[in-house]
């Protein structure tokens, strides 16, 4: 079982929070950012306030789709890596973001969770998203990553926490591609990492069970609709 204050955290964050409402964004991110304070400390309330910064900026700016993924990549990865079992005491939890960002760090799960749905906040579609399982070949394990695609039919960008460069999939050799999935579709991995439609990923409890807890506690803005696909 995760340690009481990690638990809480799942279930008392921001629009439920003491049950008042968020009446703007501003308030809304504030009281986000207290709610992390309050159960990791001051450190996190500050990560977690540059975290939200990022994002308002982006969403005000009109950042580009690199501009986007850049800036996110490099927001993230200046976290630290952290087993589960060493951090949540499970052998496989998938954090929100704001989970994540409060305890600075965690698995690879978690690193590209929190990519993927602040690229989706900053507006970028679903259909070039993908949260991608691999094989890390030179580590011999298991790992997670996120592909963008700049349109359907190109190689896509992976933006990873083991090598903080985005690089394109075809010079990633060091990954032997799995599955992908995004909130629509789960592929199984074929050559040169493009996938066949394998049914929905209503398959991957941890996704959905995710998905749920961030649309519980609204971690996300209505943009990122949690009702569609899966």
């Amino acid at each position: 079982m995760r340690p009481f204050y990690h638990r809480l955290c799942g279930l008392a964050l921001l629009g439920v929070l003491f049950g008042m409402p968020a009446w703007s964004l501003e308030e809304e991110d504030g009281s986000l950012r207290l709610s992390v304070q309050r159960f990791y400390g001051e450190a996190a309330g500050r990560r977690l306030g540059e975290w939200r910064r990022l994002v308002r900026t982006g969403q005000a700016a009109g950042w580009s789709e690199l501009d986007a993924i850049a800036r996110v990549n490099d927001f993230f990865n200046r976290l630290v890596f952290i087993d589960d079992i060493e951090l949540w005491a499970e052998e496989d939890f998938w954090a929100t973001p704001a989970e994540f960002i409060g305890a600075g760090g965690g698995d690879c799960e978690d690193f590209s969770l929190a990519k993927y749905f602040s690229l989706r906040e900053l507006g970028l579609p679903d259909d070039k998203l993908r949260l991608v399982y691999v094989k890390a070949l030179e580590l011999n394990q298991f790992h997670m990553v996120v592909a963008y695609y700049p349109t359907p039919s190109a190689v896509p960008l992976i933006l990873d926490n083991l090598k903080p460069a985005i690089m394109p999939a075809t010079a990633r050799t060091d990954l032997a591609p799995i599955y992908s999935f995004n909130g629509q579709h789960l592929w199984l991995m074929k050559e040169r990492g493009r996938g066949e439609l394998a049914g929905a990923s209503s398959r991957l409890s941890l996704w959905n069970e995710l998905r749920s807890r961030l649309e519980h506690t609204r971690l996300q803005r209505p943009a990122i609709n949690l009702d569609d696909g899966l």
